[in-house]
């Protein structure tokens, strides 16, 4: 595990350093979102508290991207969410024409999906079909590679090695830059076994305050096969965000 770790970082820090490389313009992107919700009755009390970061770095043949959220709640003073994912993502060509070519690494602890661990690296292809300032669509399709410390609900622990193909659509819209609808959404089946398959849905719609100052509702949701476990989580609240 921290050898998948520390080349995660690698990955990243090698990322950073090809920009240096490159003498056209740099442009980059910072947000950050945090909501949470309580909920306490006289028979019940639950919270959950949502923090995410994001960065984007561009130029005119490269492009990266770096995320990282922590989902944590209680429901009856027990535990029902500690989830972290931190990923990043390389695209060579993407400012440049349709056809495009990216490199990925994911981590995700979760709790509530009973996984321990998980690491992904993969390599893939992509299509920009429309990218205008009112509508960007994307999808892209790869290989990943992924090894797992998971909770089988039947046989316990379960460590396990496997390679699927990974299906990705990618969208924003935005009317007048206040209104903006965007998303993004995998799917992952194993190549070993149909059967074997994770669902990864991020969709949000936000109402720009300023050039800073959003607020948005989220909808995530997740499902790993393998343990049998799913989560569906709608968030309202702030996102402060700049380019620069």
């Amino acid at each position: 595990m921290y050898q998948t770790v520390i080349l995660f970082f690698v990955f990243v820090f090698f990322s950073l350093v090809s920009f240096s490389q490159i003498n056209d313009s740099v442009h980059h992107h910072f947000s950050f979102a945090s909501s949470g919700t309580i909920n306490k009755t006289q028979e019940t009390s639950s919270y959950v508290l949502t923090n995410a970061a994001g960065y984007e770095v561009s130029k005119k043949k490269i492009g990266f991207n770096a995320g990282a959220s922590w989902i944590y709640g209680q429901q009856d003073k027990k535990l029902s969410n500690n989830d972290i994912s931190v990923s990043s993502n390389l695209d060579f060509l993407k400012n440049k024409q349709k056809f495009y070519y990216w490199a990925l690494l994911n981590f995700d602890e979760s709790y509530s999906l009973k996984i321990n661990y998980r690491f992904q690296s993969g390599i893939g292809v992509g299509y920009t079909f429309v990218n205008n300032p009112t509508l960007n669509f994307v999808i892209s399709d790869g290989f990943v590679y992924e090894t797992s410390d998971l909770t089988d609900p039947v046989l316990g622990k379960d460590i396990y090695q496997t390679v699927r193909n990974s299906f990705r659509v990618k969208y924003k819209w935005s009317y007048k830059n206040t209104v903006i609808l965007q998303g993004t959404d995998f799917i992952q089946p194993s190549l070993i076994s149909l059967k074997d398959y994770i669902l990864k849905f991020n969709n949000q719609l936000s109402l720009r305050l300023n050039k800073w100052l959003a607020i948005n509702a989220t909808m995530d949701y997740n499902k790993i096969s393998r343990t049998n476990r799913e989560n569906l989580l709608v968030t309202y609240g702030v996102t402060v965000d700049k380019y620069f």
